[in-house]
């Protein structure tokens, strides 16, 4: 076994083929906002509730990943921008492949905005990213979200179909990106992607919506998560978390699932 498939086996379930991905590096974009001010108890949480890995910054690797509950794998993201830089949409690379093999981290992840004005520079970076992750055997998670001046809606699925696909195309090993409403229109989506596709949460909703979400998605072939403030702005992340596990990895449905957080 390579030293890739290695690393994934800690971000993704061996049994099910899936995963929970917690995204915590909202830190940098927007501060230390609420369920980020102590990030090391977050992490306590949503491990001690399923989640197969978290992302964070290079910052969370230092200061707050490893905790005193159940593991969880690590995943160090490369890309930065501030919410209130000249253009949040415009990534940069603030970190290495090598460097987060250093931190002991188990993948690496890049921000892309397909359709910003920074796209060319983005995806340079993406590609580049993606033949270091090769060399050193490193997973790469792909974070693509369409943005920008052409693109009528975020959620559209031709939209959505082409940003997944470049992900694959330059070389992750996991895409991350929106959902596009409905099991039908995403299962477009999963079926044009070679590598396994999850999706994220978005803005921050009540619990049956996310866990509708969730259902949805996986009905469309997802095989995933990667839910940042739903989960660790909840008032219970663990319970959350272990709702929405059950559907990723046990296949019930949000229903079923939904009774764990109204008990």
């Amino acid at each position: 076994m390579r030293g890739k498939e290695i690393r994934l086996e800690r971000i993704m379930d061996r049994n099910t083929g899936r995963t929970i991905i917690v995204p915590l590096d909202h830190g940098v974009t927007l501060g230390p906002i609420p369920g980020l001010i102590d990030p090391g108890k977050t992490i306590d949480l949503v491990a001690d509730g399923g989640a197969n890995a978290v992302v964070g910054h290079l910052g969370l690797a230092l200061h707050g990943h490893r905790g005193h509950g159940r593991d969880v794998g690590l995943i160090l993201h490369l890309s930065a921008s501030t919410s209130i830089g000249p253009d949040p949409n415009d990534k940069v690379l603030v970190n290495t492949v090598t460097n987060a093999l250093k931190m002991g981290a188990d993948g690496v992840s890049v921000h892309i905005n397909v359709g910003a004005d920074s796209e060319a520079r983005m995806l340079e970076d993406l590609g580049s990213v993606a033949i270091t992750c090769m060399e050193w055997g490193m997973p790469l998670l792909a974070m693509m979200y369409p943005r920008g001046r052409k693109v009528m809606d975020e959620h559209g699925v031709e939209d959505v179909k082409l940003a997944a696909r470049v992900a694959a195309e330059l070389g992750a090993d996991i895409v991350k990106t929106v959902y596009t409403g409905d099991p039908d229109s995403f299962r477009e989506v999963t079926r044009g992607c070679p590598v396994p596709v999850v999706v994220a949460g978005g803005s921050k909703t009540d619990d049956r919506a996310t866990l509708d979400l969730v259902e949805g998605a996986m009905e469309g072939g997802a095989a995933g998560i990667s839910i940042g403030r739903n989960a660790f702005q909840h008032q219970a992340p663990d319970r959350l978390i272990r709702a929405a596990a059950l559907i990723i990895h046990e296949g019930q449905t949000a229903e079923e699932a939904v009774e764990i957080l109204r008990t």
